[in-house]
């Protein structure tokens, strides 16, 4: 864990009403007292610290763990909603109060290893809309105060943080999102979030949603910004998710300097953590004429300054270093092929066409793949463009073609209902049937 603590800066209207209407009932802190739930020591100071103000209330040096250990004791001893609800306030009030109570709540895992966070756990499960949204508040602010989770499997909370990012309703994903911002600070929550199912997909589903919301478009970038500090999911996350073209088309469209900012800020450590996963991804998706855009806009904040000029510096380095062969490599390496000049010259084909047959035809087998994988007309039409190339150019090209499987694919794309792919796929075709007959 890192060596200083983030700590959970949840802000929420909905979760704020939610919590001023708990705050209208009524506990019976005498109940748990007398089913023995808790100490009389324990009744006293949580009646007294309920019923209390700040003014005149006990300092925390005095009560803070006779309050840590009652309260989650409680939460993982009783079941009755409105009585857990009052918990939570509480617990919340505690923790806000003042930043080092989070001391009190750790200190709980010397009577029982899974306190505190297995009780607070328990309640995300709870059919009730309060009970999970201030756990989750909770724990995440327990979770980045925590010199140490060994033991705790966390699993169940990253996977609600996960399906709370589709909920419909706009204030449930804020709140989820909220706590990922602060979970995702602590170095070791950030592969344990990344392998989440639905985690990262749910997230960039959420900015697909809010392209009409700055501010959601901005917390959720963080999280990928906060991710991409790891240098082995900034080596996979672009090529499994295909952020950098959605990154780019958010920052087009974008008028608020800080999700920009946040975006460049993720191309950087993309390139600074995995140069070679992330650049040609970068290249092909026209980055390069972008960032020189961006360089001649004013900003208010230097270090976006830096940030353009670094990734304007970089990807220019390694543009001018590019052979035509390796521009079409790196299309390909990016799965968004194009009709780059590299697919419609004669020239290309005649000197590389023989290159497709390396490493047991790698590169051939990626174009039959995207045949198969894509949903993109332009992919197709290209990849079936090239495939007809590469069997008019090389001698063998239909024998190898049909070895691979890419033959009976490209047939299939001629009842395809783009025109395009349509007809780039009858082509190819007709090229298969033309060397078959030679």
């Amino acid at each position: 864990m890192n060596d200083v603590f983030p700590v959970s800066l949840v802000s929420n209207a909905h979760l704020d009403e939610l919590t001023t209407n708990v705050r209208q009932k009524q506990i019976s802190w005498e109940d748990f007292r007398n089913s023995e739930f808790i100490t009389e020591e324990e009744y006293k100071v949580l009646k007294e610290y309920y019923t209390s103000t700040e003014e005149t209330r006990a300092p925390f040096p005095e009560i803070g763990a006779i309050l840590g250990d009652a309260i989650v004791a409680l939460i993982d001893k009783i079941s009755k909603v409105e009585a857990l609800q009052q918990l939570l306030v509480l617990a919340d009030d505690v923790l806000e109060a003042q930043e080092n109570n989070a001391i009190y709540f750790h200190q709980t895992c010397a009577g029982n290893p899974k306190y505190p966070f297995s009780p607070l756990l328990k309640c995300l499960s709870k059919d009730d809309e309060f009970l999970a949204l201030k756990s989750s508040k909770i724990l995440t602010t327990l979770l980045c105060t925590a010199s140490n989770d060994d033991g705790v499997d966390l699993r169940d909370f990253f996977q609600w943080i996960a399906a709370q990012l589709q909920s419909k309703n706009i204030s449930v994903s804020d709140i989820a999102v909220q706590n990922l911002e602060s979970l995702l600070k602590v170095s070791g929550f950030r592969r344990r979030f990344y392998e989440t199912r639905n985690g990262v997909s749910s997230l960039l589903d959420l900015l697909k949603r809010n392209s009409g919301n700055p501010q959601m478009q901005y917390q959720v970038i963080f999280c990928i910004w906060l991710l991409s500090f790891e240098k082995s999911i900034a080596a996979e996350v672009s090529s499994k998710y295909d952020i950098i073209p959605i990154f780019i088309d958010v920052a087009k469209a974008s008028v608020k300097e800080k999700v920009i900012r946040v975006i460049i800020s993720t191309f950087k450590n993309l390139i600074e953590k995995a140069p070679e996963e992330n650049m040609a991804s970068m290249l092909v998706h026209k980055l390069l004429s972008f960032s020189e855009n961006l360089a001649n806009r004013k900003w208010s904040d230097p270090d976006i300054v830096e940030d353009i000029e670094f990734l304007k510096t970089q990807l220019d380095e390694n543009f001018q270093s590019l052979t035509t062969w390796d521009e079409y490599v790196s299309e390909l390496d990016s799965g968004k092929l194009s009709w780059s000049p590299p697919h419609q010259s004669q020239q290309f084909w005649v000197q590389n066409s023989t290159r497709f047959n390396d490493n047991d035809y790698e590169l051939l087998r990626r174009l039959g793949r995207l045949l198969s994988t894509s949903t993109d007309p332009v992919v197709l039409a290209v990849a079936s463009h090239d495939i007809g190339q590469y069997v008019k150019h090389y001698v063998n090209g239909k024998k190898v073609v049909q070895e691979i499987g890419a033959k009976h694919r490209i047939m299939e794309l001629m009842a395809h209902e783009n025109p395009d792919v349509r007809y780039q796929a009858l082509l190819a075709v007709q090229k298969l049937m033309v060397n078959a007959w030679e």
